[in-house]
Order: structure tokens, then C-alpha cells, then sequence
């Protein structure tokens, strides 16, 4: 098998024109340019509202006050841009990998994984929250700026790939049940190679860029990364290839060289399997029974133990731990608000609101969801005055 060189379509992408289509028949859009199902699907998130509120939703930092920091948004465009590095190595279609990846955090509440917890908690009797679910849900139903159907109407190849973002579902929750009952996503498979390397693009890019958000707040060190010897390695290298330069001055070269080792044995490690498992057309990579496109089994402890050096040094961190703390309080008061009294919604979400159980907690939820950090902070101020 003769792998594809750069911009070459390789038979085991997923093709435009072999689409599966979308949920609902589309005529006349023909006159909005010539663009592909994929291309579209990107535009259409790009244009989207719920796409413009990452801007303001936390990635690491609630509701950063310096304006480096990254936040959901610039997240996004980050994991796209290394998404589609690696896609057109492999020869895959490069416009589904970016579109997937522009997509992928669309779910997520404010405050990031502290208002996911605290309205997983709120919706337990009913049914729970999970943010991957809620991108199918925003996209599918609640974003909804065409005027014959509900959501952006997305393609399904787009949908499979944001639905089994980790993988294969076997026991999907309410939400994506709801989501595959709409349009059979064939949860059990695993997704495209472009939504693989989707899932990896967004590994590679935070575990390399709160690095360098940790370090710029000041609580992460460089002396504390070198605990880790595949990074104090490469830190040494930097170090001797540029003597006489400030430690602050090499961070972005240490950065720089772990995406680019990272990506660089992605696509060798993928190249690897797609080889050895002989697989030919998009239809293999799905029907493979196991991941063909991810990092090295090296790379792949190497990174699992970064991730458990984050979690233990910056995500659990006492100052991200009491931010997080407030940010639970808030999502929590304003869900229990919005219970207690439907005068606490604006007026166009108080006109549906659902009476009965789970309807109700859902539709409350999907309010929720859809905030920005600054916009549950102002709602709290207005019901409860302060801040918690």
C-alpha cells in the first residue's frame, strides 16, 4: 500500500462526495458558492453564534483577567491548526479535520469542567450532563439560524465525528441518545480518521499550551516541568542550543519543540498502523475495532503522565481549586434560580419553558450551557447581588 504524499486524497479519507448527507434535504444552496459539504459545515460553525461564546468561556482560567491567557475559542483555533497539519500529511480531508475541530468544545458550560460538574450534579435525576453531548444538542437543535429546521443541519459525518470524539459509545447518555435517534450515528464504530486525529489535535494542544498559561500565572515552573525527564531532556537541549538566552525567552521554543515532536509521531504512528492493519477506505478505519490514528505507545505513556503532572501542579492547584469552587457556586445558584422562578429567564426562554420532569431540568441546562462565563457571573450579580 502506497501511503499519500501531502494534499493527495488518500482512499481512507472520508470524501465530500461520498457523504452521508444531512438530516434535512437542503435546495438552492447552490447560489452561496462552490463549496463542498465539508467546507460548508466548517463555514457554518465558524458563522455560528454558539462558536462566537467561546471567546468567553473559560479553558483553564475562569474568566482570565490578563489577555494572553488562552480561552475556549483560541483553544479551538489551535487544535484546527495542528489538526490540519497532521490531516494533510495523512492525506486526509483536511476541511472535516478543521471543521471538527473548531466544533469540539461547543458543549462545554461556563467555567469550563467546574460548571460541567456542577450542572452534572444539578441534572443527576435527570439524566445527567455531558459536554460532548451538549455539542451535539447545540449544533443539532439549539443553535438554529436557518429558517426550515432546527440546528446548523451539519453533515453526518461531522456529527459522528463530534459524538464519538473519545471513541466509541456503548451506554450513550439522554442527550446523545436523543442526538442518535435523530440521525443514526453508528455510536459502537469507531469514527473517521479525521475525527482521530480531531480527538488527538486537541490532546496535543492543551497539554502543551496550559503549560504555558500554568507558567505565565505563575503557577507552574520550569524546575517543576524538568521533574519529568522526557521534557528536562529536551529543556537541556534548548538550553545548550541557545546559551545566554533567559529561561522566559526559551518557554515558547519549549513549547514549540512538544507540539512538534508530538504531531511528528502522530503521523509516523498512524502511517505505522494504517500499514500493518491494511486498511483501505473510510469504511475500514471505522470497522478497524480499535484506534489507527494517535500517538506511539511511547508517546502515548509519556503524555499520560504530563497529563497526571497537570492535574496534580495547575488543574488541582488551591488557587484553580477555589476558582472553581465559586464557579460551582454560581452555576449552581442560577440553576436553582431559574427552578424556583421562571421571571428569572429572559423572556424568550420563559415563553417555552417545560413544565413537567426532565423536560424542564433539560431545557434549564441547555440555558446554562450556552452561557459565557461574564454572562452567569452579571446574571448571578442581577438575582442574588455580588458575587458568591
Amino acid at each position: 500500500m502506497t501511503l499519500p504524499t501531502p494534499l493527495t486524497a488518500a482512499r481512507y479519507a472520508c470524501h465530500p462526495d461520498n457523504s452521508r448527507g444531512r438530516l434535512h434535504a437542503e435546495a438552492g444552496s447552490d447560489v452561496r458558492g462552490p463549496r463542498n459539504v465539508f467546507q460548508r459545515d466548517r463555514d457554518r460553525i465558524i458563522h455560528s453564534i454558539s462558536f462566537r461564546r467561546l471567546r468567553h468561556k473559560t479553558q483553564v482560567f475562569v474568566s482570565p483577567d490578563g489577555d494572553h491567557y488562552r480561552v475556549r475559542l483560541t483553544h479551538s483555533l489551535e487544535v484546527a491548526q495542528i489538526g490540519r497539519t497532521i490531516a494533510r500529511a495523512l492525506g486526509l480531508n483536511e476541511d472535516l479535520t478543521e471543521a471538527l475541530c473548531l466544533a469540539h468544545d461547543i458543549g462545554h458550560p461556563p467555567f469550563g469542567h467546574a460548571g460541567e460538574d456542577a450542572l452534572e450534579e444539578a441534572l443527576k435525576p435527570h439524566g445527567g450532563f455531558d459536554h460532548n453531548a451538549q455539542t451535539l444538542r447545540t449544533l443539532m437543535l439549539l443553535d438554529s439560524p436557518y429558517p426550515l429546521w432546527p440546528g446548523l443541519n451539519l453533515s453526518w459525518e461531522l456529527l459522528e465525528g463530534l459524538a464519538k470524539h473519545n471513541g466509541p459509545v456503548q451506554n450513550p447518555g439522554w442527550a446523545l441518545q436523543e442526538a442518535n435517534a435523530a440521525f443514526d450515528l453508528d455510536l459502537t464504530l469507531w469514527p473517521s480518521l479525521e475525527a482521530q486525529v480531531a480527538a488527538v489535535a486537541d490532546d496535543i494542544a492543551y497539554d502543551n499550551h496550559d503549560i504555558d498559561d500554568g507558567i505565565r500565572a505563575g503557577l507552574l515552573t520550569v524546575e517543576q516541568l524538568c521533574e519529568l525527564p522526557f521534557i528536562a531532556e529536551r529543556w537541556q537541549g534548548i538550553v545548550a542550543r541557545y546559551p545566554g538566552i533567559a529561561p522566559a525567552r526559551l518557554l515558547p521554543e519549549l513549547i514549540r519543540e512538544q507540539i512538534g515532536v508530538m504531531v511528528n509521531d502522530v503521523i509516523a504512528a498512524t502511517q505505522q498502523r494504517i500499514v500493518e492493519t491494511g486498511v483501505e477506505t473510510a469504511h475500514d478505519i471505522r470497522a478497524a475495532g480499535h484506534m489507527i490514528g494517535g500517538f506511539s505507545a511511547v508517546m502515548e505513556q509519556r503524555e499520560r503522565t504530563l497529563k497526571k503532572f497537570m492535574y496534580a501542579n495547575l488543574y488541582h492547584h488551591p488557587t484553580q481549586m477555589e476558582a472553581a469552587a465559586r464557579a460551582r457556586k454560581i452555576v449552581e445558584a442560577l440553576y436553582r434560580a431559574y427552578m424556583e422562578s421562571a421571571q428569572c429567564l429572559p423572556e424568550e426562554w420563559r415563553q417555552s419553558l417545560p413544565q413537567g420532569q426532565p423536560q424542564r431540568s433539560r431545557y434549564i441546562a441547555d440555558f446554562l450551557a450556552g452561557m459565557t462565563d461574564r454572562y452567569a457571573e452579571n446574571c448571578y450579580a442581577e438575582i442574588y447581588g455580588g458575587t458568591p
